[in-house]
C-alpha cells in the first residue's frame, strides 16, 4: 500500500542523534516524522529490564554536557532539569595493574595532590600543563567539531588555521602525553578515553587528549533510572514539539529519482518528504538502504576496506547484595600496551584484560530490587572477526572477567549473580552494527573531518547523516552535535530561519545562506 505523507523531513532511526535533529527541526516549524525499527526510541542508548534489574544497554555516563545544554537552550529548556542529570564525585576510580589508583575528579587541586603522591612532583606539574594545553586545544578546535566539513578546501579557512596550532597531526595521543608525563600510569590515565572512539591511544590523533580533559573540566553525570532515560525524555520532548514517531516500522530502502532520495519505503508504504536523515549505523545503513551502484566513494567494496573501531564484550549482572564501590571504575591492565595491541590484532586477551565496571546502585537504588545491585561490565575487545568464535568461548571468558573484578572491590562476585546477560561482538554485529564495531568508523586522520561521511551526504541529494558514523564522530556528546549540524543544514537548505531561542543557526566561517521565515 502506498502511503501519502506530508512531512517535510523523514528521520530514519530514533537514536540520540536523530532525536536531537528532530527536536531542533520541529522547533523551527518543520514537520518531522521519525521511522524507528524497534519498539522504543534511543537506539543503543536505552534501558532494558531483566529479572527486576535495570541496565543501560549502551552508554552509562553523560559527560561534556555543554552540547546538550546548548541544544536544550535553543528549545527554551534546561538540559539538567529536563534530563535529571546527577553529578558524580568522583567521576570514576582508575586502578592501575602496575600499582596505585586515582580518583578522577573535577577538583583539580585534589588531582594534583593525588598525582604528586602517586608518581612525584614532575608528573603533578605535567598534569597542570596538560590541563592548560587542552583548554587551549578545546577552545581552538571547538569550531572545527561543531560545523560541517565539505572537503579539503575547508583546511584553508580561519578555523582550520587556528586548530592546526594544537592538532599536531604528526603526533598520536600517546606521543603527545609522553612529553608531559614521565610516568606511564599518568599517560594511561589521560589516554584510555580514546576507547570511547574505539581506538588505541597509539593510533588516535593527538586532538583526542581533550577527551580526558572534558571529564576533569565538566564532570561526569548519571541520569536516574539509567542513561537510557535521556533518550526517552528526548522522545517525549520531540512529540511535544509535533514530531511523529512511528515505532516498529523499519525502513526497507530509500526510493530514488536518479541520485536524489525521494522516499523511504517500509512495510506500511512509502513516505515522501523534502529531506531525509539517516540515523543508522553508517556501513549497515548505507549498504541496506542505498544500492551499491549509486555509491562510488562509499561503495560496498570501499566500506569493507575502511578501518573500524574495536567492539565490546558485555556482562549485565543482577547481584543479590550491595557494594560500596564508586559508581564508575576502570581497571587498566599491568601491560596495557600489550592489551591494546591484542585488541587491534584480533586476539582475545585472556591474561589480565582491562575492564570497566559500573555499580549504578551506589548512586541510584532504582536500578535494582532493594538490597541488590545492578552491575554493568564492559571489556574492550576486537570487533567481530572470523578467527574468534565468541559463542564457543564466551562463558569461559566471563569467568576471566569476573576474576578481574576483584581488582575493583568485587570479590567472589560469581557467588552473588542471580541474573546474567552476555553480549559479544558477534551479538552486536547481529544487531545491525557493522563488524560489531560499536564505535563505528575508526577516528584516524584518514577518516576524520571531510574524510568521514559528511553530514550532508556527499553522494546523494536530499540525504543527511547523524550518528557516530558521520562528523564529528562517535560518543554521545558528538552524536548530539551531529544532529544539531544536520538540523542547521536542513533549515538552511529549506530556506527556514529557525529562530532557536536566540541561538545562531549557522556556522562560523561558512557563508550564511539567504534565509526566509518559515511562515513567509
Amino acid at each position: 500500500m502506498e502511503m501519502a505523507n506530508d512531512s517535510d523531513v523523514i528521520v530514519v532511526g530514533a537514536g540520540p542523534g536523530g532525536l536531537s535533529c528532530a527536536m531542533l527541526l520541529a522547533k523551527a516549524g518543520i514537520k518531522v516524522t521519525i521511522l524507528e525499527k524497534s519498539d522504543g526510541v534511543g537506539g543503543r542508548t536505552r534501558v532494558f529490564e531483566k529479572d527486576g534489574y535495570k541496565f543501560d544497554n549502551g552508554p552509562t555516563f553523560f559527560h561534556y554536557p555543554e552540547i546538550a545544554e546548548e541544544i536544550f537552550s535553543a528549545l527554551g529548556l534546561d538540559a539538567h532539569e529536563e534530563l535529571g542529570l546527577i553529578p558524580l564525585e568522583p567521576n570514576y576510580r582508575l586502578v592501575f595493574g602496575a600499582g596505585g589508583s586515582l580518583n578522577a575528579t573535577t577538583d583539580l587541586d585534589s588531582m594534583v595532590e593525588q598525582i604528586r603522591d602517586l608518581c612525584g612532583e614532575e608528573n603533578a606539574q605535567g598534569f597542570q600543563s596538560y590541563i592548560e594545553d587542552n583548554r587551549t586545544k578545546m577552545r581552538l578546535s571547538k569550531n572545527c567539531l561543531n560545523a560541517p566539513w565539505r572537503g579539503p578546501s575547508d583546511l584553508l579557512n580561519r578555523r582550520a588555521f587556528r586548530v592546526a596550532r594544537v592538532l599536531r597531526p604528526w603526533r598520536s595521543v600517546a606521543s603527545d602525553l609522553s612529553s608531559m608525563f614521565s610516568d606511564e600510569r599518568m599517560q594511561l590515565a589521560m589516554s584510555f578515553q580514546t576507547k570511547y572512539l574505539g581506538m588505541s591511544p597509539f593510533q588516535a590523533p593527538s586532538l583526542f587528549t581533550i577527551l580526558a580533559y572534558l571529564e576533569y573540566e565538566h564532570g561526569v553525570f548519571h541520569a536516574e533510572g539509567g542513561l537510557g532515560t535521556i533518550t526517552q525524555k528526548m522522545g517525549d520532548i520531540a512529540r511535544g514539539l509535533g514530531v511523529e514517531i512511528r515505532l516498529n516500522e523499519p525502513v526497507r530502502e530509500f526510493v530514488f529519482e536518479g541520485k536524489t532520495v525521494v522516499g523511504a519505503r517500509t512495510d506500511e508504504g512509502t513516505y515522501s518528504a523534502d529531506r531525509f536523515v539517516m540515523n543508522v549505523d553508517f556501513a549497515t545503513g548505507i549498504k541496506g538502504l542505498v544500492p551499491d551502484k549509486l555509491r562510488r566513494r562509499w561503495s560496498d567494496r570501499k566500506l569493507d576496506q575502511k578501518s573500524y573501531s574495536c567492539s565490546t564484550f558485555m556482562l549485565y549482572l543482577g547481584i543479590d547484595r550491595l557494594y560500596e564501590t564508586p559508581h564508575h571504575q576502570i581497571y587498566a591492565a599491568k601491560d596495557y600496551q600489550r592489551n591494546l595491541r591484542e585488541v587491534t590484532e584480533h586476539k582475545v586477551t585472556w591474561d589480565d584484560p582491562s575492564i570497566y565496571v559500573q555499580n549504578a546502585c551506589v548512586t541510584d537504588p532504582t536500578m535494582a530490587p532493594e538490597g541488590h545491585s545492578t552491575i554493568y561490565v564492559l571489556v574492550p575487545v576486537s570487533n567481530s572477526h572470523p578467527g574468534i568464535d565468541w559463542e564457543e568461548i564466551k562463558n569461559e571468558y566471563m569467568d576471566v572477567i569476573l576474576e578481574q573484578m576483584s581488582h575493583l572491590g568485587f570479590p567472589n562476585v560469581k557467588e552473588h549473580i542471580v541474573s546474567q546477560t552476555i553480549v559479544t561482538p558477534d551479538d552486536w554485529a547481529s544487531r545491525d552494527i557493522y563488524k560489531g564495531a560499536v564505535f563505528n568508523l575508526a577516528h584516524g586522520l584518514d577518516q576524520m573531518l571531510w574524510r568521514r561521511p559528511q553530514n550532508k551526504f556527499e553522494e546523494l541529494d536530499r540525504l543527511y547523516l547523524v550518528g557516530g558514523g558521520t562528523h564529528p564522530g562517535s560518543g554521545l556528546p558528538t552524536i548530539l552535535e551531529s544532529g544539531r549540524i544536520s538540523a542547521k543544514m536542513i533549515c538552511a537548505d529549506l530556506g527556514v530561519d529557525p529562530e532557536w531561542n536566540g541561538a545562531d543557526p549557522w556556522f562560523e566561517d561558512l557563508r550564511r545562506p539567504t534565509l526566509k521565515s518559515r511562515n513567509a
